[in-house]
């Protein structure tokens, strides 16, 4: 990676590139399940429930330009799952492949480990060996692949779950 790239928390001035990098993984990959594009209205009410929640919504800035993020939320809504979390991990589409997702990914263990998360979960489809790697090399530890449980582009999708112990 060539240029000065900073991790820190988002901004609204982020907003825009935030929903430019969602709608990203929505309309042309099967990083996320959803297939509705969503708008900037979408984007800042997310972003206001995590923040107000407490939860961390982190912007990889690379040379003044964000080209990523990442949060964490509620993995199952009932009270015994409270210190478990499940996290997600956007970048954007020109900047893939030059270990933005990795520092990310870092900041957010870190930031759990600071909000005494006790499991870090991650939500992967199955053919993106690329994540299930990044999160292996980072001590994440794959449990179980659910099976068809997603459809998109026309094809069933597969679902690898990762977790990290983190205390």
């Amino acid at each position: 990676m060539s240029g000065n790239l900073v991790i820190r928390e988002a901004r609204e001035a982020d907003l825009p590139a935030i929903l430019e990098i969602y709608n990203d993984a929505v309309r042309d990959t099967t990083a996320i399940f959803n297939e509705i594009i969503v708008d900037l209205d979408n984007r800042r009410a997310w972003m206001a429930e995590r923040q107000g929640r407490g939860f961390p919504v982190l912007v990889a800035e690379l040379d003044g330009r964000t080209v990523g993020y990442a949060s964490y939320g509620d993995w199952r809504p009932h009270d015994g799952y409270r210190n478990t979390r499940e996290h997600s991990i956007y970048v954007h589409q020109g900047c893939r492949g030059q270990g933005i997702g990795k520092v990310l990914l870092e900041a957010l263990i870190g930031r759990a480990r600071e909000n005494r998360v006790h499991v870090l979960i991650g939500c992967i489809e199955a053919g993106n060996s690329t994540s299930i790697a990044l999160h292996t090399r980072l001590g994440f530890r794959l449990v179980g692949t659910f099976r068809e449980v997603g459809h998109k582009f026309g094809r069933w999708l597969d679902l690898a779950c990762v977790e990290l112990v983190l205390d």
